[in-house]
């Protein structure tokens, strides 16, 4: 599994990494990871020990869990003798220790069945996927809508409203359907609009809408070519909706994040629900990605002041061989990461294939 880290994840995995902690505090700082997890409650020497796979007694694991601390992996929220692991403890463990999770078979089945079902469109198809992927995981998603650039067009119609205004429709190879809103000059009557409409899909039906939205205005000859000030207005559009259909997220599960114990604080609750309905945010973060399987930024490692006390696990889909689009989750820190990471392969395994053999049909009809 290929997993990115990010900013000061790199200098503390590192650092991490040149302490050498033997096996046995790799062991017991596992241990209380998973025991945090699932309690979100500070864990003592004593339950550590109640552990099988540990074998210690409580008064060795609490010198560990001393040391520990004092290496960084551990902090002591209240003066009760039990830790929490911090940040850099969690990025140990994801980058180090952590197992991708095996879901059940009915996990699986769920997954696979919604995938089969009969969609509307693409925009549908995000949508559905923010959904189960918040329902799986009971974590806040948020899922990129793929881009448009590769996309070739289908077709586009230019409808009138009103004086010296029309919509521009766009419609995608995949299906995916956009409109943007564009100024007519006064000399065009609707019959001239569907005149146009036809011409440029003579000419432009078949090409990728980036192409489409690079041509240069020399190539558009004859008839096209005396409309110049507007087929540049219609190109200007296109150019617009790819960056504008690129930038959208759909957001499921916001208030799944009040669940958590750790968001019981009124005003921490208030400002990281802020956040993440902040779509520009959620945008770069989804973007922001290398050419990994997953993303792991944790706590600190987030740029946002008001997502310090997260994590954000993020993975791409794919139309073929071609990553698309990208989709996430947002949880507390001591998400369960194993899980995720497991729920997002299986989703985005499933989102791909859709994807794929969709374009493909759309593609042979026409």
């Amino acid at each position: 599994m290929r997993v990115l880290t990010l900013g000061k994840g790199r200098a503390a995995a590192r650092e991490a990494a040149d302490m050498k902690l033997d096996a046995r505090k790799l062991r017991i700082l596992q241990a209380i990871i998973d025991d945090y997890i699932l309690t979100a409650a500070p864990v003592g020497s004593r339950a550590i020990s109640k552990n099988a796979d540990i074998g210690l007694s409580p008064a060795t694991i609490r010198n560990e869990m001393s040391d520990l601390e004092e290496m960084g992996f551990l902090e002591q929220p209240h003066t009760s003798a039990g830790r929490v692991p911090s940040d850099k403890a969690y990025r140990l463990y994801v980058n180090t220790i952590m197992r991708r999770a095996m879901l059940s078979n009915e996990e699986l089945a769920a997954i696979r069945e919604h995938y089969a079902q009969r969609f509307g469109d693409v925009d549908d198809i995000v949508k559905q996927t923010a959904n189960m992927l918040a329902s799986v995981t009971k974590y806040t998603s948020m899922v990129l809508s793929p881009r448009l650039h590769a996309a070739r067009l289908r077709y586009l119609h230019i409808v009138p409203l009103s004086e010296n205004r029309a919509l521009l429709v766009i419609v995608t190879d995949a299906g995916l359907a956009r409109d943007f809103l564009i100024r007519v000059p006064g000399s065009f009557d609707e019959y001239q609009l569907e005149k146009l409409s036809r011409l440029l899909n003579a000419r432009l039906s078949g090409y990728r809408l980036d192409e489409i939205a690079a041509m240069r205005l020399a190539e558009l000859t004859g008839e096209l070519a005396q409309e110049r000030s507007f087929l540049d207005a219609i190109l200007a559009s296109l150019q617009g909706g790819i960056e504008e259909g690129q930038r959208r997220v759909e957001l499921s599960g916001t208030r799944n994040i009040l669940n958590f114990p750790e968001y019981s604080d009124v005003e921490r609750a208030r400002n990281l629900l802020s956040a993440i309905e902040r779509k520009d945010l959620l945008y770069r973060m989804l973007m922001e990605r290398g050419d990994v399987e997953f993303t792991i930024t944790i706590g600190g490692e987030n740029e946002n002041a008001e997502m310090k006390d997260c994590s954000v696990v993020t993975a791409k889909y794919k139309v073929g061989d071609e990553p698309i689009g990208s989709f996430g989750v947002i949880g507390p820190t001591r998400m369960n990461y194993g899980r995720v990471v497991a729920v997002m392969s299986q989703i985005g395994l499933s989102l791909s294939e859709l994807l794929t053999n969709m374009f493909e049909e759309e593609r042979r009809e026409h």
